[in-house]
């Protein structure tokens, strides 16, 4: 008997979300989002908390252990406040809504994402990570609740007052930036040279010694990568290319990358790709596979497409249901600390390798005696390229070869005996997607068929589980239960994915399936003029307009994913209606685009496919 089956549950316990299963036994009087929380606050006149996160965030696990877990916390947030707790991979439309008043309200936003709220669910104070107790200027809960309570009680027609103005602001960002109210009169197209407003934008903030844009941190955002490379084949400027391949090859060697069991960790915390936060997304596998494959297409170099096939090595082997539907991720921690599956001491190799061999691996992969960790602990990284390290070390290709093998495997069989990071098992539609289209897409550029029977496994079961009888998408699968009405990411990159199996297998079904979704993401979420909704969830929230937003975040965008879809089924089709949808879209992005085209390169590449064969903007003589 573990630990939490001793202690008495709370309402969460009911839920299929790992992440809210995860608070079930804490001392808190959770609330899953749903009326029966906000009648309660409403009724005993209370403020609402909503705590939003995911169930592999690191800080939402150190939030939970310091506040959540902890009986002086939990009865300051009982006495005075309904408690709900929102898994945001479930609710991206409530993560959205209240992300936005967190960056405007805190001037900044993250998970766990703390608000406090009317019961009629309009914010008026928002928080990332609270600890227990104030330190390093940030207020702790223990004095902070207490504060907060007062307000209410003493002024709550000021803090109502609050809350609406915060909603008024948010209903006019809604408005502003909505696909289709992009502030800025539509009838005119996107132009050429927004594409290359983009381009020099990245070139600026590139940095060539380590690949990525800009500083630390440094997320992957893969589809900036497929920006550049089919920017390249427009313009012709090979350091477009380079830029996106040497990128790729420091993410592949840098401790992102897990160096033993493959995959993507979910961003860096230094410019050099070394340290990484060490969740492992589905949805990061599939974008970064993806832009390898592209890298390796147009570049034809070896590494990339050894890269898409070690990614998929993680997916398959880790990642991959009994029924052939993907799980959506690995936690970041283990024993109670991040990143100790993953780190090694140099010491750990030469007992397990011996000394001659040990120091060989150890100096391949970077351990040294100091670590680049805490605790003298190293991340696995390969400072070296191959070449180099042959040479220095006197190695022929094989030796070096059959050393690394050996050592992998051995290492392998000892990081197999520590404690395994948490698995998300909850299928998320749009993720599922996402590495269908990258497995499918993988088949046809490294011809291995087993990706696109994988693909294809995948697909059946989410139009088998995951579609209602009347063509409803659902978003979440898990232990037999589909749940929540899908969003418009959900129908638009499975929709994708399924145009890319057809291609991959040219089973004419597969066009079919995505015609389908695409006519359902039409009646469900598409209006009128390229304006597109952001969920089906049939819910009041603040009486706010919920249009998904076109800029690219830690995924491509839903509104790039469906103007993606519209195109190629039109295409494909010879449906110039579809095609017309694509070109909507656009149209309406015109303002956003040109004030940040570099967040919204997804959409941008879509815009390069159109303009490359339609004519359209075409310089005379063309």
């Amino acid at each position: 008997m573990n630990k939490g089956d001793q202690r008495k549950p709370n309402r969460l316990i009911n839920e299929k979300s790992p992440y809210l299963l995860q608070h079930a036994y804490n001392p808190v009087d959770w609330y899953p989002w749903g009326e029966e929380a906000f009648q309660k606050a409403e009724q005993e006149g209370k403020p609402v908390f909503l705590s939003i996160g995911y169930s592999t965030c690191h800080w939402c696990h150190v939030m939970e252990k310091e506040s959540f877990e902890d009986h002086e916390v939990a009865g300051l947030l009982n006495k005075d406040f309904v408690a709900i707790k929102v898994d945001r991979e479930e609710r991206p439309d409530l993560d959205q809504l209240y992300m936005t008043a967190c960056q405007a309200l805190a001037g900044q936003g993250g998970w766990p994402l703390s608000i406090f709220m009317t019961a009629d669910k309009k914010p008026f104070f928002a928080a990332t990570y609270l600890p227990k107790y104030s330190r390093m200027g940030i207020s702790g809960l223990v004095e902070f609740l207490p504060k907060m309570a007062e307000i209410w009680h003493r002024d709550r027609e000021r803090v109502e007052q609050a809350a609406r103005d915060v909603t008024e602001a948010l209903r006019k960002h809604a408005e502003g930036d909505a696909p289709g109210l992009s502030g800025k009169e539509a009838g005119g197209f996107p132009t050429e040279a927004l594409l290359e407003q983009a381009y020099r934008s990245l070139e600026e903030s590139y940095d060539p010694e380590n690949g990525g844009f800009g500083g630390a941190p440094k997320f992957p955002s893969p589809h900036q990568l497929w920006f550049l490379l089919r920017y390249m084949k427009r313009s012709g400027l090979e350091k477009a290319q380079a830029m996106a391949v040497n990128t790729l090859k420091k993410m592949h060697r840098g401790g992102i990358f897990d160096q033993l069991g493959y995959g993507m960790h979910r961003y860096s915390v230094d410019r050099q790709w070394l340290v990484p936060h060490f969740e492992k997304m589905l949805y990061d596998q599939a974008t970064t596979a993806e832009a390898a494959l592209e890298a390796y297409r147009v570049s034809g170099d070896p590494e990339m497409a050894e890269f898409a096939r070690q990614v998929f090595s993680y997916v398959l082997n880790d990642l991959v249901s009994p029924e052939g539907a993907f799980y959506s991720a690995e936690d970041a921690d283990s024993e109670g600390e991040e990143g100790t599956f993953y780190v090694w001491k140099r010491s750990e190799l030469l007992d397990l390798l011996g000394p001659e061999k040990g120091e060989l691996a150890a100096d391949y992969f970077g351990v040294t005696e100091a670590g680049n960790f805490e605790k003298g602990n190293s991340v696995l990284h390969r400072p070296y390229d191959d070449q180099a390290f042959r040479t220095e070390k006197g190695l022929s290709r094989k030796q070096l070869d059959d050393l690394i093998k050996e050592a992998r495997e051995k290492m392998l069989r000892a990081r197999s005996e520590r404690e395994r990071p948490f698995l998300d098992d909850k299928v998320i539609t749009a993720w599922n997607g996402m590495i269908i289209a990258a497995l499918a897409r993988g088949a046809v550029v490294l011809g291995d068929k087993s990706y696109a029977e994988a693909a294809g496994q995948a697909a059946d079961f989410i139009l088998e589980k995951m579609v209602s009888e009347k063509g409803q998408l659902y978003r979440r699968y898990r232990e037999g239960e589909r749940a929540i009405p899908a969003f418009l990411e959900d129908y638009a990159f499975l929709a994708r994915g399924l145009i890319q199996l057809d291609r991959a297998t040219l089973d004419g079904r597969r066009l079919e399936q995505a015609q389908e979704l695409a006519g359902a993401m039409d009646r469900f979420l598409n209006r009128e003029k390229g304006k597109l909704e952001f969920s089906t969830v049939e819910e009041n929230i603040a009486d706010l307009p919920l249009y998904v937003e076109a800029y690219d975040g830690a995924i491509p965008s839903g509104v790039a994913a469906a103007a993606d879809t519209y195109l190629r089924l039109g295409r494909l089709l010879g449906d110039e209606g579809m095609v017309r949808k694509s070109e909507l879209l656009l149209e309406g992005q015109v303002g956003l685009l040109e004030r940040f085209p570099t967040g919204h390169t997804a959409l941008l590449t879509v815009l390069d496919d159109i303009l490359s064969h339609s004519g359209k903007n075409s310089k005379p003589g063309e």
